[in-house]
């Protein structure tokens, strides 16, 4: 069975960073472009980043290009996401999904469940 795991999140000043975890069961990382979205009450889920199967190629919503990095643990079947300098507008619940990744995040599929971000003083 295809299953995802988000975790890492947690309660953090603004200016602090955090990583969120992606772990994988059932399939291979790296054989699936991956990708992570945010989610707060009464809005869509936004994909903002994901990391391509291909190329590691990656792409980043312009709301968290440079202070975010994505990057794949093939040895721990996991992906993470890097946050850093986060902003009180970063709190939200993550979700990591198999997408397919070029110029956005797409076709997601294969939810795992989410991981709380707080940013907050």
């Amino acid at each position: 069975e295809v299953q995802l795991q988000a975790s890492g999140g947690g309660l953090v000043q603004p200016g602090g960073s955090l990583r969120l975890s992606c772990a994988a069961s059932g399939f291979t990382v790296r054989h699936y472009s991956i990708g992570w979205f945010r989610q707060v009450p009464g809005k869509a889920r936004l994909g903002i980043a994901c990391i391509s199967t291909n190329d590691g190629s990656t792409y980043f919503d312009q709301s968290v290009r440079g202070r975010f990095a994505i990057s794949r643990d093939s040895a721990k079947n996991t992906v993470y996401l890097q946050m850093n300098r986060l902003k009180p507008e970063d709190t939200a619940v993550y979700f990591c999904a198999t997408v397919e990744c070029g110029f956005g995040v797409r076709g997601p599929s294969n939810w795992g469940r989410g991981t709380l971000v707080t940013v907050s003083s």
